[in-house]
Formats: C-alpha cells, structure tokens, sequence
C-alpha cells in the first residue's frame, strides 16, 4: 500500500513537471457548450449522439486535457498554467437527454461536465428538464451542477415600471435563490452563472461581481486569465457549429493578451457600437488580425499605436444578437489562432 501511494505521488508529480516545462503549456483554455443531444429537438440547439460521440473521439485521439469547469476556472482565476489543448465541456439548461444520450458517452471516455439548470423549472416539474433526483445521480457520478438563473429570464430585462434598484434586488434574489436550491438539492453550489441567452450587460455583471460569481457566457473564444471573469466566452458546439470542419480550430484557439476591453455596455441602442481592445503582447502580426461581424461582413479597424485598435461595424446593426469576431494567426504556435469574441444586443431606445 506504501509503495502504491508513493507511485502515485510521484505520478502527480511528474505530471506538474511536464506542465511547468512543456513549451506549449500555456494560460488558456477552451469551454465547450451544448444544450441537446438529440435528433428529435430543434437542430438549431442539438448535436445528434453520431456527432456528439465524433467530438469526444477527437478530443481523445488529439490527446486534449479535458478537466472539470471549476479546475479550469480556478487555475486560470489564479494565473496557473495548464497543459496545451485543456478543454472543459458544459451543457445549459438540464435537458433529460443529457443524462439518457450525453452522461454515458461522457461517461465512457472519463470526461467530466457541467449542467446548468434552472431550479424554478425543476421544481415545477417541467416534462422536458431532469428532476433533482435525476441531477442527484448524475452528481454522484462526477457531473457538476450550477446556476442557470430560476427560470432563464433575460436577466438585464427590467419589468415595466421598474426601477433600477428594483431590477438589481429582484435579480440579486433570483440567482441567491438558485445558488441555494442547488446547494440543498446536489449538495454543492459552484459560484458560476451561465447567462440565459447568454445576454448581459454592465449592471448585471456589476451585480456578479457583488455577489462573487464568475458570469459564463455563450459568445465564442478562448479563456485566460486576462479573461473578464463576470463575461466568460464559451465556444457554442451544437446546431450550425457541430462540425468537426470548423470546431476543430477553435478547439485549438488562444485567447488575445488583453490589457482592456473598452465599450459602453454590450446591450446598447447604438446600432454602430465599437470595441477598443488594448494588448499586453501581440503573438500577431497587426496586418493579420482581422474581426467579423454577424451579417455585416468585415469589421473596420482603426489601430491607436501598436497594441490597441477600435473596432466598429460596417454598416448598422439590426435588432437582437450580433457578434464582433476577431481573430489571427500566433507567430509562435504555429496553426493557432487568438480568436475574441465581442456580444452586442441591439435595442430600441424606448427600451432604456
């Protein structure tokens, strides 16, 4: 028995040696996110169980570190480094096919996962959700449970007449509220949020931040520790963005080295918003980077000196959900690419 546990020390020990030496380990990760597994649901929130298992199989044979949400958030909240290619995979809203289609095949490849529920919806019994005794099992099996809000409201909506203070305190109890259902039910309450809709803006993540949440997002794009922690990105892998073609570049992205990220608020009614982004260092050439934006085409960049660049759109944004895409190739990664995300939410102005 002695000279099994000292094995496995040494085990532990030569693993934090490679990483601490292994050239390509790095402070980035990448977070997965998926809702159905299933081919009887919408396709545009679904991966089928063939497609769901060929992720799996990738992120096995190219050897990807794929470790619990919480390891990946407190290694990079802390600035440690992590093996090259470290993933986590996460799921929202706590669907029954999760468990019957998802949790086996996770299962057999070893590979740990965190559901984001909404408890109002499981305590309402909602036919569609696990039950608490289903989340229960698949909590004594590995799986990690956490705050997906009680009912996935637009959480940065206010209800009409509502004050600001009033917003802040019925949200405040919303997500206290659902910290605490999780604790009583599971047995553990992460300190995370995944945004419904993955919408947010400046007073909620100020809100967050009160509260001593990490907010997750479902913009897409590689995490650090350079990450804005109350606005995590996650690269969605279902629907449209479940092929193996295009995810596999993402799964190999970095994230920018950010010194900060300048906008006025993510939910705006400014239909031409811009970002100014200001890099510690640029692994990059400045004529590769390059940002998209969702239905607009490309970006127009305005670069300030040699490491900060505003980015607006071409043309105005329309109503609801838009991204700013930035990318480019790392001169020292050869086949990598730093890849940021920038969600907006178009408003009418009658809606402030």
């Amino acid at each position: 028995m002695v000279g099994s546990m000292r094995a496995i020390k040494w085990f532990h020990v030569l693993v934090l040696i490679l990483v601490l030496f292994n050239t390509r380990a790095g402070l980035a990760a990448v977070i997965l996110q998926y809702h159905h597994v299933s081919e009887k649901l919408p396709a545009v929130t679904s991966v089928s169980e063939a497609t769901f298992l060929e992720h799996l199989n990738f992120l096995k044979s190219e050897q990807f570190n794929v470790i619990a949400l919480d390891t990946l958030i407190t290694q990079l909240q802390a600035g440690n480094a992590l093996p090259a290619k470290t993933v986590a995979i996460t799921f929202d809203d706590g669907y029954l096919n999760n468990m019957e289609a998802a949790a086996p095949l996770l299962e057999q490849f070893g590979y740990p996962y965190t559901i984001f529920v909404n408890p109002k919806l499981i305590d309402e019994k909602k036919g569609y959700v696990m039950s608490w005794e289903q989340l229960r099992q698949l909590a004594k099996r590995g799986a990690l449970i956490a705050n997906h809000s009680a009912q996935h409201d637009y959480l940065h909506h206010k209800l009409a007449g509502e004050s600001q203070t009033q917003w802040r305190n019925r949200v405040r109890e919303d997500l206290l509220w659902s910290q605490a259902r999780i604790k009583a039910e599971v047995g553990h309450d992460l300190p995370y949020i995944a945004y419904p809709y993955g919408e947010f803006n400046r007073p909620l993540q100020a809100l967050v931040t009160e509260l001593n949440l990490v907010g997750i997002g479902q913009h897409s794009g590689a995490a650090g520790p350079d990450s804005d922690f109350t606005r995590l990105p996650r690269f969605p892998a279902s629907g449209i963005y479940a092929s193996l073609k295009t995810l596999k570049t993402k799964l190999y992205s970095l994230p920018f080295s950010l010194a900060q990220a300048k906008y006025q608020d993510s939910v705006t009614d400014n239909r031409t918003p811009s970002i100014t982004l200001t890099f510690k260092e640029m692994d990059f050439y400045q004529s590769q980077f390059a940002c998209f934006v969702s239905g607009a085409g490309k970006a127009e960049l305005t670069w300030q000196g040699d490491k900060a660049v505003t980015i607006t759109t071409p043309k105005p944004l329309s109503n609801g959900r838009s991204r700013y895409n930035c990318t480019a190739p790392s001169k020292k990664q050869s086949g990598q690419f730093y890849w940021y995300s920038q969600p907006w939410v178009i408003t009418d102005a009658s809606q402030h």
